[in-house]
């Protein structure tokens, strides 16, 4: 009778697990501005196969030296976005960025014009292909380090596409990178973003986060940043809060035990999850379970 109760609750735990689970899709983005197409993960939470609802969309870029499925394959609990897209009902896309796009279009390359694939057809692409809801007030963005910096840099140019914006570990100085021993090795892999020039660090200054604070401050988007204390790039992030609070610019920001790694990520994606779904309950943008 014991071993009969034990396989029930097992089956039931077993059930109970299929029963809320989020779904995941891979889909194939064509991009004209590139001439190739990528892929993007995109996380369905398990109500959007029971319902007719519309769905808010949270966008979370990956961070350099990777690619669209590290948010699904890195964390150290490997249900990490699935559980968040269950838990607030949300959509949740990952595209691709390359390894070292900075999600900029490059004014060297037509072969990395990643603006212009994330703002333009990616979202063009899941809005044409989900029940999403389809304008600014349905739809967010976040990402790690290049992912950050591609975040905050991308709402802050298209105010028009995002409710709210974040960044977890964001290079929003991309210049500091040429201040540290892997210099070399950074300015081969932005050769393909900024060409002879990206060794210069006034190439790199024209498009860091850190001097957008007009646009930002124009924008009035909600902000949510952070970075771990010990991370190589824990100093810009401190001087973009600085500069963000002396602009009177609203934003919640965090400094949290932790470096450069996926263990924080882990950690911190779930407050940016939480901070967006807040926007959406104040928007009603929030779908129905």
């Amino acid at each position: 009778m014991k071993k009969f109760k034990m396989l029930l609750s097992l089956f039931l735990l077993c059930l109970t697990t299929m029963t809320y689970a989020a779904k995941v899709d891979t889909l194939q983005v064509a991009s004209a501005a590139m001439g190739k197409t990528y892929k993007a993960a995109v996380v369905l939470p398990n109500s959007y196969a029971k319902s007719k609802s519309t769905f808010p969309v949270m966008y979370l870029l990956h961070g350099a030296y990777g690619h669209f499925s590290d948010w699904l394959k890195n964390t150290p609990n490997k249900k990490l976005v699935q559980t968040l897209s269950d838990q607030y009902n949300m959509i949740i896309v990952m595209p691709e960025g390359e390894v070292f796009s900075f999600y900029l279009d490059s004014p060297v390359n037509k072969e990395s014009q990643f603006e212009t694939f994330i703002t333009q057809e990616v979202i063009q692409k899941v809005d044409k292909t989900y029940r999403t809801i389809s304008n600014k007030s349905g739809r967010v963005i976040t990402g790690l380090s290049m992912g950050g910096h591609g975040a905050l840099y991308l709402s802050a140019k298209h105010p028009d596409l995002f409710c709210a914006a974040g960044s977890m570990s964001g290079a929003v100085d991309m210049s500091t990178m040429l201040n540290r021993d892997s210099a070399a090795q950074v300015v081969k892999l932005m050769q393909p973003v900024f060409g002879d020039k990206s060794g210069s660090t006034e190439m790199y200054e024209q498009y860091a986060v850190m001097n957008m604070l007009d646009k930002i401050k124009a924008n009035k988007l909600p902000l949510i940043i952070d970075c771990g204390v010990d991370d190589f790039l824990i100093e810009p992030n401190r001087e973009l809060h600085r500069r963000l609070v002396y602009n009177k610019v609203d934003h919640d920001y965090t400094e949290r035990p932790g470096a450069h790694t996926w263990d924080y990520w882990e950690n911190s994606l779930p407050y940016h999850a939480l901070f967006f779904n807040k926007i959406f309950l104040k928007n009603q943008t929030v779908a129905k379970k």
